[in-house]
């Protein structure tokens, strides 16, 4: 599959200013949603990763992870305080523009291909998927972006770690040495480790990406361009997975578009 990646080149000042100005972002459901597009998202992550520091922690939030942080106020908490969280799903990228807000769809699966293009020669660690998917991903990255550096991967088990499995993951990274960690437990499972985690990682980004790995290393097929345009992806991966997300997307989304127009609403009523 043929991507074109975009070109990030002379956002050096507005780089910069990211770095001593927070970010400008709008609010669904008291999540804090970045208000930048792919290219500006490549370019800030990139910056973050030749840096160094503290692992900056990234999300692709979509309704799902939204409602999973209203029903959880524990799991509200830690998406707050996310250094970055892309509008995944089109819902979110349409609200923002309802508001005025300059901003477009950065969906997981388009930021793993593109940044991996662009940020070389990054070390890259992945983590997460299905048995065999992390381990691909990585290989099929390099075969499509040779000089990527890959880290290393782990594929944990589908059970839980045990604490001496967890601390052997956490060396493993830390001993790779990888700038970037990608990781693929599903939501909100990826999002929780990444920040629970987040102060025993050396790296200097974690991105939690999802459906991305599947994708990549070919074990799923992605909607056709014309459905992700019209906002129908979410129907593509219901008829490739019906008995796992109908009671999923039946639940979450109407709930999500009764508390989106309540919140409306609310927010209407307040101002006048």
């Amino acid at each position: 599959m043929h991507f074109k990646v975009p070109d990030v080149s002379g956002t050096l000042r507005e780089l910069q200013r990211r770095e001593t100005h927070p970010l400008d972002c709008f609010e669904i459901l008291n999540v804090p949603i970045a208000i930048l597009n792919l290219k500006e998202s490549i370019a800030l992550v990139s910056s973050w990763a030749r840096r160094g520091g503290p692992p900056k922690l990234v999300t692709f939030t979509n309704v799902h992870m939204i409602m999973e942080g209203h029903r959880r106020p524990e799991f509200l908490s830690a998406l707050r305080e996310m250094d970055l969280n892309c509008p995944d799903g089109k819902p979110l990228s349409w609200i923002g523009k309802a508001r005025s807000k300059k901003i477009s769809q950065v969906s997981g699966p388009d930021f793993l291909e593109a940044f991996s293009a662009e940020s070389l020669p990054t070390g890259f660690f992945s983590t997460g998927g299905g048995a065999g998917v992390a381990r691909a991903v990585l290989l099929e990255l390099q075969s499509r972006h040779p000089e990527l550096q890959g880290a290393g991967y782990f594929e944990p088990p589908f059970r839980q770690l045990t604490p001496e499995e967890d601390e052997a993951v956490v060396r493993q990274i830390n001993e790779s040495g990888a700038d970037v960690v990608w990781v693929c437990l599903g939501c909100p499972k990826q999002e929780q480790w990444m920040y629970d985690h987040r102060h025993r990682l050396h790296c200097s980004v974690v991105l939690a990406v999802g459906q991305a790995f599947d994708i990549v290393a070919g074990t799923k097929r992605r909607a056709p361009k014309l459905m992700r345009t019209l906002g129908l992806e979410w129907l593509y991966r219901l008829m490739q997975e019906p008995r796992r997300l109908f009671i999923r997307y039946a639940s979450t989304n109407i709930a999500f578009l009764y508390l989106v127009l309540l919140d409306s609403l609310s927010s209407r009523k307040n101002s006048a």
